[in-house]
């Protein structure tokens, strides 16, 4: 098996590959359509893709990427996001003045940076950061990445686990050009997503389905449709099996106020997730 991501080696989708399909090949790739891509033409056989942070929030280009992905989702993984400051063998913590990773990692470790008055720069990815540190001549800079990262470029470690929330934690979809619906059982989530009929109420009168036969709604996100103001699109979480009566229940009264319903995957919860 072979596992499509986003990203240099050492990335944090890099360690959910190996915690989760520890005997699997890797490839990564520069960006999410890249890894989507190489699932659809064959390069790969899964996708493994984060889609939101207990600290910083959702990934919104994934979200924005997952509807129209061609893709299904056929499993979750939470990766509790350890950060690490590093920067090259023999530096010192009086000379670096600023901190390279990507956006996401970097609204994890925000009280970090202040308290050590560290200028932040953008990068495209965490690991990509912690390459380029080892690679630079540069003792002013320095790069917040995963502990694998910093063994696979051979970086020292400044500080470990800066991250601002104890429990950080990023949760990953694993993606398949195949549809593998899991069985129904307790533990079992759905993803779909829904387009409102632009009528008053509509999005109030389609989740009512989902309160009246209890189906607890983990997730909603809105999308804007083609720049249209009065159109919109939603992605939603459920806990729970299509086949379940109380979810069959809750998508017939969707259904009455939505132009069209996709699900995009059935399967089963990640290990550390609670269901309710």
């Amino acid at each position: 098996m072979k596992i499509a991501f986003q990203g240099e080696l050492g990335a944090y989708s890099h360690q959910a590959c190996l915690d989760k399909f520890p005997k699997a090949d890797i490839l990564p790739t520069q960006t999410f359509e890249g890894a989507f891509e190489a699932v659809k033409q064959g390069h790969a056989d899964l996708a493994m893709i984060p889609v939101e942070n207990s600290t910083y929030g959702r990934v919104a280009d994934v979200h924005h990427l997952l509807p129209n992905a061609g893709l299904n989702i056929i499993g979750e993984h939470f990766l509790r996001v350890r950060i690490n400051w590093l920067a090259r063998k023999g530096a010192n913590k009086k000379t670096i003045s600023r901190a390279i990773s990507h956006p996401v990692l970097l609204g994890q470790c925000r009280k970090f940076m202040i308290e050590n008055n560290l200028e932040w720069q953008s990068w495209t990815d965490t690991a990509a950061a912690a390459k380029h540190v080892s690679e630079t001549a540069d003792d002013t800079v320095s790069a917040f990445s995963s502990p694998l990262a910093g063994e696979l470029y051979d970086l020292e470690v400044l500080a470990e686990h800066v991250e601002d929330q104890s429990n950080n934690t990023t949760r990953f979809l694993v993606l398949s050009p195949e549809s593998k619906m899991a069985k129904q059982g307790d533990r079992v989530m759905t993803t779909f997503i829904f387009d409102v009929r632009n009528i008053p109420s509509a999005l109030y009168k389609a989740l009512g389905g989902f309160a009246t036969n209890k189906v607890n709604m983990t997730k909603l996100e809105s999308y804007m449709i083609g720049g249209n103001f009065s159109a919109t699109q939603f992605y939603a979480d459920i806990q729970g099996h299509p086949d379940d009566e109380h979810v069959k229940l809750a998508f017939e009264e969707l259904s009455f106020f939505t132009q069209t319903i996709k699900i995009l995957g059935v399967y089963s919860m990640d290990p550390t997730r609670k269901a309710e």
